[in-house]
C-alpha cells in the first residue's frame, strides 16, 4: 500500500503544499513599465480634460478658478 504522504529524516509529515511551477510570459515588460505607461496615459487625459473644461467654462476648475 502506497502512501501520498511524505516523510522527514525525523519522521514528521511534510505538512506544506507543493510549489506551483512559475509561468513565464515572453511580451512582459514589467511591473515598473506598465506603472509608467499607465500613468503617462492618465496624465494626458487629465490634460485634455483640463484643456476641455478652459474652453468650455472658461475657468480652469470649474466653480473654483
Amino acid at each position: 500500500m502506497s502512501s501520498s504522504h511524505i516523510t522527514t529524516e525525523y519522521g514528521k509529515q511534510n505538512i506544506f503544499a507543493k510549489e506551483t511551477q512559475p509561468q513565464l510570459v515572453d511580451d512582459y515588460k514589467g511591473q515598473l513599465e506598465e506603472a509608467e505607461l499607465a500613468n503617462g496615459r492618465w496624465a494626458m487625459i487629465g490634460f485634455v480634460a483640463l484643456i476641455g473644461a478652459y474652453l468650455t467654462t472658461g475657468q480652469v476648475l470649474p466653480g473654483i478658478f
